[in-house]
């Protein structure tokens, strides 16, 4: 399989197959193919997992494209301004990402809900259920605005806004927690909770959430004049 990252502020990935290769995605992530490509869709793993999917901000069902022919190719885009960053999934190596990150993967890449501190979850401005990549291939996640690689050093750590998080590896640490403090709380203007990810390993984070971006559209948006 081959593939290319292109576009701008909303990007496509345009994956090549050889005859007998798929992918899969969330239901409706296709966006065009060629004609000997064909699709089959699936809860991929059973209900529970399903569920899973769904909580991490996924489908319930998932959309296997095989290619029928030699030489096919399948695009995928971006919903949201942003990048696309694809990852190479080990037995030994992980990520987590922020919910609803996913675009698609190949076939020996499982995405499983993964689960943080129940407080800085529910409160962090995120949701506490997240995504996380395990098995052996490739995936592809989209994420907001402009994206910056940090390489933490074992025990750095680094304070982020929650919705500013979009990835990282497993082998760091995360932790959502309340800024201490009543005037923080009521005027910082940063919420009531910041992630810390502590070293090592990577991470990836966004200029942007989608989350966030929603709500200062909210004041622009027409509203019934009844």
């Amino acid at each position: 399989m081959k593939y290319e990252i292109w576009g701008g502020a909303m990007p496509a990935v345009t994956l090549r197959l050889d005859a007998g290769e798929h992918i899969y995605t969330q239901s409706g992530g296709m966006s065009w193919m060629s004609d000997n490509m064909e699709m089959s869709t699936n809860m991929k793993g059973g209900l529970m997992k399903g569920f899973g999917r769904m909580f991490s901000g996924e489908s319930l069902f998932m959309a296997t494209y095989t290619a029928k022919a030699p030489d096919q190719h399948i695009t995928l885009a971006s919903s949201v301004p942003g990048e696309i960053k694809v990852f190479e999934i080990r037995p030994d190596y992980n990520i987590i990402a922020q919910k609803g990150a996913f675009l698609c993967a190949t076939p020996g890449v499982e995405l499983k809900a993964f689960v943080t501190n129940a407080k800085g979850g529910l409160f962090g401005g995120e949701g506490f259920i997240l995504q996380q990549y395990v098995g052996q291939g490739l995936v592809f996640c989209e994420l907001d605005g402009s994206i910056r690689e940090v390489n933490l050093a074992a025990g750095e750590k680094l304070v982020i806004d929650t919705g500013n998080v979009a990835a990282w590896e497993s082998s760091v640490t995360y932790n959502s927690q309340m800024v201490k403090g009543f005037k923080n709380d009521l005027f910082g203007g940063e919420g009531l909770f910041l992630t810390t990810l502590t070293g090592p390993g990577k991470v990836w984070l966004q200029t942007m959430s989608i989350s966030e971006l929603a709500k200062r559209l909210i004041p622009y948006m027409p509203t019934s004049s009844n």
